[in-house]
């Protein structure tokens, strides 16, 4: 736990400072200013990402990136230094004792779930590997054609080596996922003040939802899994969207600023990709206000934030999106066989749907769907039944708006058809609960809750909400208190509980030596470099460093 405490400060002190001097640089002359300080720090989130994927492609990501980043931060801190001392100024004003305490008690407490708990089944798998292989080599040609998992790009193993502090010589430690709950719930208890459970808004019950994922994930986000990435940047994204809603910014740089948040998601997870049908509202302001250099400068960003992520897939697979194959582009020695991608891709697509056969990939919705319900947990189901029942009642709203020329319900209609959307393509490709339940349950929670807030008395409004609350409160909090009683032991106060490490067999390949497991599919993160079954001669040449080739199905 202390090392995870002493890792997030650092996280703190890189990321704010990186966001911030960001978020100065691309306001230009615009005198825009974050409302909230964990703006700045999820703008540095994102930064930091793409930071770390650049890096990876030229070098290991270590000691020399986190030299640089330093550097980087120091220089902002300089050419910067008048305003960040105002900055602080203004929280050392605004963070009132009480206020202070509350964040120091979730820090700890999240700190703490972040050192120990249960690592996902995935990371010993390929996460871990994933990992490592960035703080080695940064990126490698063919990866993919040693274990196919290592060809599943995403920005957060990047993020994630970054902050492992591999280089250090002892574990790689794996925080983020743990920072990034962290930080959501700092924004989530911006919802519990008196003011705001007397009156409250539509943003708040997206606060609630992402409260119950919190609570859900408290003992899993000690794995370093992109679900989780994707989930709590998405929970972010709708949040802070609304508050901009309900605060009526007319001004288009913060909007602006989430859809370029949108598209880290999209390097994160693909299942988070139509999240970027929001970046409407900031286009169409831009476009409006005949903003020409504006709409130049963040459409740069855009490509400058996926551009890393694309090369590292071209790199590692062949493919410029693996294992989609419709963007077949390239002809590289190091390519992995369209046969072998569209089998992982039908494999995606079968395991989301909770099967285990790929030979099922070609069933009609109507074969597998039912099974698919029937497998879900009575929650889940429940939250089901809503988000259709939400999906109708959009519907609606929107033929009501239409027909009544009700503009003030456009911006709302926007995030809740944005959601639903993504909703919907989640449910019928991959409908993994851990790969879109901020869909399943961000959207029957907004559409619900927009209809509850504009047709209940005020006093009423009051009562149902609170009791809802409390109820809420009192069943969640003290399950989760059970769980964490249960689970306490003082093990991890010092360091945090490290990956997984299985029993493997070795071998020989150009003088590196290779691991499998003895038995499953898991290796972990110690035994390094390895796949799950033994490999064939692959070398494209002498070293590892030049890449790797499939020898079997080309």
């Amino acid at each position: 736990m202390f090392s995870v405490i002493l890792i997030w400060l650092y996280m703190l002190f890189t990321c704010y400072v990186i966001g911030f001097a960001c978020i100065r640089l691309l306001r230009g002359k615009e005198a825009y200013q974050c409302r909230k300080e964990t703006s700045y720090l999820y703008a540095g989130i994102g930064a930091v990402t793409v930071y770390a994927q650049f890096f990876s492609i030229f070098w290991k990501v270590g000691l020399w990136a986190n030299l640089i980043l330093l550097l980087i931060c120091i220089l902002c801190v300089v050419a910067l230094k008048r305003q960040f001392l105002e900055e602080l100024q203004t929280c050392r004003l605004t963070i009132s004792p009480i206020k202070a305490v509350l964040i120091l008690a979730l820090f700890l407490i999240f700190a703490y779930g972040t050192s120990t708990g249960i690592i996902h089944y995935d990371t010993g798998l390929y996460h871990a590997q994933s990992i490592r292989w960035i703080e080695e080599y940064g990126v490698v040609p063919g990866l993919g054609n040693l274990h196919s998992r290592l060809a599943y790009n995403s920005a957060a193993f990047c993020l994630s080596a970054l902050y492992s502090m591999a280089f250090l010589g002892g574990q790689s430690y794996h925080c983020a996922a743990g920072f990034l709950a962290f930080l959501l719930a700092l924004v989530c208890m911006e919802a519990f003040t008196r003011e705001r459970i007397k009156s409250p808004r539509i943003s708040d019950f997206a606060r609630l939802a992402a409260v119950y994922y919190l609570l859900i994930i408290f003992d899993e986000m000690v794995s370093p899994a992109s679900d989780y990435f994707m989930v709590l940047l998405v929970f972010f994204i709708i949040i802070r969207w609304l508050d901009l809603m309900e605060w009526k910014e007319r001004l288009y740089l913060p909007y602006a600023f989430l859809g370029v948040l949108g598209v880290v998601v999209l390097t994160v997870k693909l299942s988070g990709a139509l999240i970027l049908f929001l970046v409407l509202k900031p286009a169409f302001m831009m476009i409006r206000e005949k903003r020409g250099k504006d709409i130049f400068r963040f459409l740069s960003l855009g490509v400058l934030t996926v551009l890393p992520f694309l090369v590292r897939n071209v790199i590692l697979s062949g493919w410029l999106i693996y294992p989609f194959t419709a963007l077949d582009f390239f002809s590289f020695a190091f390519k992995i066989p369209k046969g072998m991608a569209e089998y992982d891709a039908r494999e995606i697509q079968v395991y989301g749907r909770g099967f285990s056969d790929v030979e099922r990939y070609g069933e009609p919705i109507m074969d597998w769907l039912p099974e698919w319900i029937r497998n879900l947990d009575a929650t889940n189901k429940a939250f089901l039944a809503m988000a259709l029942g939400g999906v109708i009642l959009l519907l609606l709203l929107t033929v009501y708006a239409i027909w009544k020329k009700k503009k003030d319900m456009i911006d709302f209609l926007h995030v809740a058809g944005t959601l639903a959307v993504c909703f919907l393509f989640w449910l019928f490709s991959a409908p993994l609960i851990r790969y879109g339940c901020v869909f399943l349950w961000l959207l029957p929670v907004l559409v619900w809750g927009y209809l509850y807030l504009k047709i209940s008395p005020h006093l009423d409004r009051f009562k149902i909400y609170f009791i809802l609350l409390a109820v809420f409160g009192v069943y969640k909090l003290s399950a989760f208190g059970i769980e964490v009683y249960k689970g306490a032991s003082g093990r991890y106060l010092i360091y945090q509980k490290d990956y997984e490490n299985f029993e493997t067999m070795s071998y020989e390949l150009h003088g590196v030596t290779f691991y499998y497991p003895v038995s499953g599919d898991r290796v972990g993160y110690r035994d390094f470099p390895s796949a799950p079954q033994k490999a064939e001669d692959i070398f494209l040449g002498d070293t590892i460093e030049d890449g790797f080739r499939d020898i079997i199905h080309s």
